[in-house]
């Protein structure tokens, strides 16, 4: 920008006491309310975390230096920086506060590092692994609103990895999707396809993130999961995953995912349901009841959580488009 088309405060003779409250004066030019909020407070608890600790200017370099690592192995299949979020518990906390669920309603989790946008649309029925090595699984589920009625033409995003452990963006020799797929919900809220019975694996600790977590003194593994994703215009979008129980590693997931309300057991197809879905009797089985939430009802009550929370805080703030923001009246 053209510095003659600003007036910075004057700033001078910074110091330990006062660099905080001159950096926010600057920002505070900004003219997006929820941004210069945003930055405000990110520049308050960065500054606060520096005298707090006494940072270093070895640490600090230490930490800059791991940052541009994580840039640096980050692709397209690989997301470093959503595996260190999810490390540092920061993708749940930001998952719960940005779709808050209502009693009764699915619970949200952890996107995780291996979603991708290439995935097949499938049919009812339709199997979405190919790998001969791991348990075959059916899984049959229902999508419902919070009033009990059935949700149809939901997009339905399904990922997991093979029974080794690994997501197909892994392979080096990937030619295709594997393990994922898209589904739409019925009229009767219904989706059921074929898969293979979730196993536990490691996140990639070869990286920094991995360095991190070995510094630490903690595991990489996740416990057994399949990944949903739920998208329809007038619900919020949910983003979930089941667990198994009694998973070894159930109670210690690296990316702090795991809730009860999403913690499952593995069945056995009775003769019932070996009839109407043409498998054989005792074959493994998922089941689960999804129940989204309006858009309507995730506003509201983000909102009235936003005011509780800062208020809590001795913040004045206001609500706008969703967001707090202070406020100055």
């Amino acid at each position: 920008m053209d510095p003659s088309e600003v007036k910075i405060p004057p700033m001078k003779n910074l110091t330990v006491g006062n660099i905080t409250e001159n950096v926010i004066r600057t920002n505070s030019l900004c003219k997006d309310v929820r941004m210069k909020f945003m930055l405000e407070r990110l520049v308050t608890h960065l500054h606060d975390f520096a005298s707090e600790t006494r940072l270093s200017s070895d640490e600090w370099m230490t930490g800059l230096r791991f940052l541009t690592e994580v840039g640096q192995i980050t692709t397209e299949v690989r997301q470093e920086y959503i595996l260190l979020s999810d490390v540092l518990g920061l993708s749940i906390l930001v998952d719960s506060i940005d779709h808050p669920k209502p009693p009764g309603s699915t619970e949200g989790t952890v996107l995780g590092p291996f979603h991708t946008h290439d995935a097949e649309e499938m049919s009812a029925g339709d199997s979405m692994s190919h790998d001969p090595k791991g348990e075959p699984l059916l899984v049959v589920c229902t999508l419902r609103d919070t009033e009990g009625r059935p949700v149809e033409g939901v997009k339905i995003d399904i990922w997991e990895t093979d029974s080794s452990g690994h997501y197909d963006v892994q392979y080096a020799g990937r030619e295709g999707p594997d393990g994922r797929c898209i589904m739409r919900s019925g009229s009767d809220g219904v989706f059921w396809f074929k898969a293979i019975t979730p196993v536990p694996y490691p996140i990639p600790h070869d990286g920094p993130v991995g360095r991190l977590l070995k510094k630490l003194h903690r595991h990489p593994y996740r416990p057994s999961h399949m990944h949903f994703m739920f998208e329809k215009e007038g619900y919020d979008h949910l983003i979930t995953a089941l667990y198994l129980r009694n998973d070894p590693y159930e109670t210690s997931d690296a990316v702090f995912g795991v809730k009860d309300s999403l913690t499952v057991d593995i069945g056995k197809v009775g003769p019932e349901l070996s009839k109407k879905y043409d498998v054989p009797e005792g074959h493994a089985l998922l089941s689960y009841d999804f129940v989204l939430v309006s858009d309507e009802e995730t506003s509201q009550l983000r909102a009235y959580n936003s005011k509780v929370a800062l208020d809590k805080l001795g913040r004045r703030v206001k609500i706008v488009n969703g967001l707090p923001v202070p406020d100055l009246d």
